[in-house]
């Protein structure tokens, strides 16, 4: 079995003071726990703070540039993956990280490739579109970025309170821009509505259009892809109900992207009544956006993966190891055989 090196480098810098933690306090807990590698149970006897205290320290620590990580795996790593993947999907590129067994480092790897892909290839006076949702979160806090002139992160959904900072549009977008010292446009407009009659309405109202047809000339495109399983984030923000969730599965509905363009495991549109109601670009619209970035840590979504791949929407796809082997195997069991 073929054994893949990589190497973790740790950078950690000042940032201005926070008046809860001194801020000595927490490059102290930063500094134990990823370079002397103490456990947060052992942080939290020693600081006299909760594990839940600990952790979100150690969260903000990252989030506020005091810990960089970033994982530099060799290029052969997922090569022959990506021609397979190429050829059958016509994607333009695959990046695939290695497997990790807690699901938040997965979703950090796989944010971290993502992160290095735009900081090579990102023009200035780029505008990205950018969805919603933890694996696109997770690319905000793995940049490492130098300032580029004029680059703007656009809203391509509208934002919801259930989803919370970390998840929502409007502040994934905000972080981002900090990152790369450029700007962010908010949609105003919630991402859910009540029927499509009332979406097609707010379609016509002018702030919400500018920010969408903004969003429609991006170069490119950050968008997540969901299941319908019970970890799901339409399931725990309550965007649906469960029996239109149960409706939707029994309907043949695998998963979705962007958080609400329902499809297939073969990639069409699906029949259920929870299309059409979700604020923000359409898949047509991400076809004319030259590199559309699905992002998926998760093991749970290799179909969902797999029908958002045959949507031909996907330019680049970023996901693990094993997602692939498995999107792979599930491709060649639900491809129709070709008569001789």
């Amino acid at each position: 079995m073929n054994k893949v090196r990589s190497s973790t480098s740790l950078h950690m810098v000042r940032t201005p003071n926070r008046p809860d933690v001194r801020l000595e306090t927490l490059i102290e807990i930063a500094t134990l726990y990823y370079l002397d590698h103490a456990t947060q149970e052992e942080l939290s006897r020693r600081f006299a703070l909760s594990r839940v205290k600990i952790g979100r320290l150690l969260k903000r620590a990252r989030a506020e540039g005091l810990v960089e990580i970033r994982v530099r795996q060799p290029s052969s790593v997922g090569a022959e993956l990506e021609k397979d993947f190429v050829r059958r999907f016509g994607i333009d590129r695959l990046l695939v990280s290695i497997d990790h067994r807690e699901p938040e480092a997965q979703r950090n790897a796989v944010a971290a490739l993502v992160a290095s892909h735009l900081e090579r290839t990102l023009p200035e006076n780029a505008v990205v579109a950018v969805g919603m949702g933890r694996n696109v979160s997770a690319v905000a806090d793995t940049l490492v970025s130098r300032a580029r002139a004029g680059v703007t992160f656009v809203c391509a959904i509208g934002g919801s309170l259930r989803a919370g900072e970390d998840m929502n549009p409007d502040h994934i977008c905000r972080r981002l821009a900090a990152r790369f010292g450029g700007d962010s446009e908010t949609l105003y407009a919630p991402a859910l509505v009540t029927s499509a009659e009332l979406r097609a309405e707010l379609y016509l109202n002018e702030t919400v259009k500018l920010t969408l047809d903004r969003a429609r000339r991006a170069h490119v495109a950050l968008i997540g892809i969901g299941d319908l399983s019970e970890e799901s984030n339409l399931v725990r923000m309550g965007w649906f109900s469960p029996a239109e969730i149960a409706e939707a599965r029994l309907a043949g509905t695998i998963g979705d992207t962007m958080g609400y363009d329902f499809i297939d495991i073969h990639g069409r549109p699906a029949n259920t009544s929870m299309q059409d109601r979700v604020i923000g670009l359409s898949r047509g619209d991400l076809e004319r956006i030259p590199d559309v970035i699905a992002i998926a840590s998760e093991n749970t979504k290799a179909a969902a993966i797999l029908g958002a791949l045959r949507t031909g929407a996907i330019n680049t796809l970023a996901t693990s190891i094993t997602n692939a082997h498995t999107i792979l195997r599930l491709d060649d069991a639900t491809t129709p055989l070709t008569p001789a």
